[in-house]
């Protein structure tokens, strides 16, 4: 077995000898790669920094065989403390505590893996500068909730611990018993037996594609309350209201999909539904190509505030693609 002995932020080569011949990948590269742990080494292989025989590894549990040739690549350390950047925000409220904002799509709210910069974060530590609480960490200053990047929508932001400990208490209520009040506008594929109806499934990771969420058996509690609002292009499809009565990751993607309607232009979670796309309308289609992104907006937040207690309550309109979509698919009846 040959292999570099320094990846510190470069690269390592191993030849698996007879004796690992069917040993999972990450317990291999572990042993013969110093310096690194198995968690870190497993996310290398997720983000497709490991090799064998040249050709891409993602699954850090493929049974390597004898003679296998591995490169592992290690990218240089990113700096984890964001820094402000001048990327305009729509800003609905603000004040000393706290800021709530209208987020658009393609906007990662905090600093990641393959999105260091151009994040609501960064944007945020430019237009409030120290103000934000320091209670979510380095990365994620102020952060009491999220919104998926291609998500539109209302969002609250700390800017004082003390805001965030009470906004965090709400969010964890997920207004069963509090003021906290959040209402989403989707468009989803068909149109549902019932006009009112809940989904209660608990969601996990998916073992087989780890950047996925499914429902699975013995995962967090996940409910998602459903009220068909207007069938479109003759019940092709349906705009809903969603209430979260959890947040988990993805909760709405996943819980419509699994009940047969997914999300219009959602890539992740309703692949198989790419076919229905040909059955609207031609400006129809022309208007759901230009969205780009799951049909789904973040538009009521309602919550007390952190200060007196004084109830706050904010409504976002669809934002210009959606409802270029929505005026396409009304016309188509």
């Amino acid at each position: 077995m040959s292999q570099i002995q320094d990846v510190g932020a470069g690269s390592a080569e191993i030849v698996v000898g007879a004796d690992e011949a069917r040993e999972r990948l990450d317990r291999l590269l572990a042993r013969h790669v110093p310096g690194l742990s198995r968690s870190r080494l497993k996310a290398l292989i997720e983000a497709g920094h490991v090799t064998l025989g040249g050709r891409t590894m993602t699954d850090a549990s493929h049974r390597v065989n004898e003679g296998d040739l591995l490169a592992v690549a290690v990218p240089e350390p990113e700096d984890p403390t964001p820094q402000a950047e001048a990327i305009p925000l729509d800003v609905v409220f603000e004040d000393e505590a706290l800021i709530v904002i209208d987020k658009p799509a393609g906007l990662v709210v905090h600093p990641a893996a393959g999105h260091w910069t151009g994040t609501l974060v960064n944007a945020l530590i430019a237009h409030c500068g120290d103000s934000l609480s320091g209670i979510g960490g380095v990365r994620r200053p102020g952060i009491v909730h999220r919104l998926d990047k291609d998500t539109t929508g209302l969002m609250v932001v700390a800017k004082t611990d003390q805001a965030h400990a009470a906004l965090s208490a709400q969010f964890a209520d997920h207004g069963r018993t509090g003021p906290l009040e959040r209402a989403y506008q989707a468009l989803v594929w068909g149109r549902p037996k019932r006009d009112a109806f809940t989904v209660d499934q608990p969601l996990d990771r998916d073992p087989r594609m780890r950047e996925r969420i499914a429902v699975r058996a013995g995962g967090r509690e996940a409910i998602t309350h459903v009220h068909v609002e207007q069938a479109l292009a003759g019940g092709l499809v349906s705009r809903i209201a969603c209430r979260l009565e959890t947040g988990r990751t993805h909760q709405i993607r996943v819980h419509l999909a699994h009940e047969g309607h997914p999300l219009l232009g959602d890539e992740t979670y309703g692949k198989g539904f790419r076919t229905k796309a040909g059955k609207l309308p031609l400006p129809a289609q022309a208007a759901l190509e230009a969205l780009g992104r799951q049909a789904l907006h973040a538009a009521v937040l309602g919550f007390a505030h952190p200060v007196g207690g004084a109830h706050l309550r904010f409504e976002s309109a669809l934002p210009a693609d959606m409802a270029r979509l929505v005026a396409a698919l009304e016309k188509a009846g």
